[in-house]
């Protein structure tokens, strides 16, 4: 069998999921850079709607998954914080595509992360990351106030769920294959 290895990136603002998804749809026990938030975040870092978030992620949090006998996918989720951006670049090199997590506490928290893969060209999911169940925002008023094109998807997610995660994995993966150039 002929397995195809497949780069995605998991992105979004701070404190929106990406830790979470990565470990929790990860067939291998997820390589994470996880320090704890010190005082000296204080003013750096805007916890404001996650006022009981406690570590964050400081280059790059890394998964596996089998999403089909003859593909595996790696993925890659970024920091969160502007200050870590520059980390980006490395992490999105060779990959098809990316999820960038939404929460509909901080919106603004991805709009950083829309502008990223639309600059460069790179296929991106927008998925709401439902952390407390029911979303306040309907998928218009979240497409709009993220000026996402109609041709991305917007999916609903829980980064908590195995089976969710994976199913927006999917999404991504038959998004970003539409994006691709035909052979000739």
């Amino acid at each position: 069998m002929d397995r195809k290895s497949v780069k995605v990136v998991i992105a979004g603002g701070f404190g929106t999921g990406k830790t979470t998804l990565v470990g929790s749809v990860s067939e291998i026990p997820p390589l994470t850079t996880e320090e704890v938030l010190t005082q000296a975040s204080i003013g750096v870092d805007d916890t404001t709607g996650v006022e009981d978030k406690t570590s964050t992620t400081v280059a790059l949090d890394f998964g596996r998954i089998t999403i089909a006998s003859d593909v595996v996918l790696y993925l890659f989720g970024t920091p969160g914080q502007d200050r870590f951006w520059f980390i980006w670049d490395e992490l999105a090199q060779g990959a098809i595509g990316a999820v960038v997590l939404v929460d509909t506490r901080r919106l603004d928290t991805s709009f950083a992360a829309v502008d990223y893969f639309e600059r460069r060209g790179i296929p991106f999911i927008a998925a709401v990351n439902r952390f407390f169940g029911e979303c306040p925002y309907t998928e218009d008023e979240i497409r709009a106030a993220l000026e996402l094109d109609p041709a991305v998807p917007l999916l609903w997610t829980d980064a908590r769920d195995r089976a969710s995660c994976k199913e927006t994995l999917i999404e991504l993966v038959k998004h970003a294959m539409t994006r691709l150039p035909v052979p000739g």
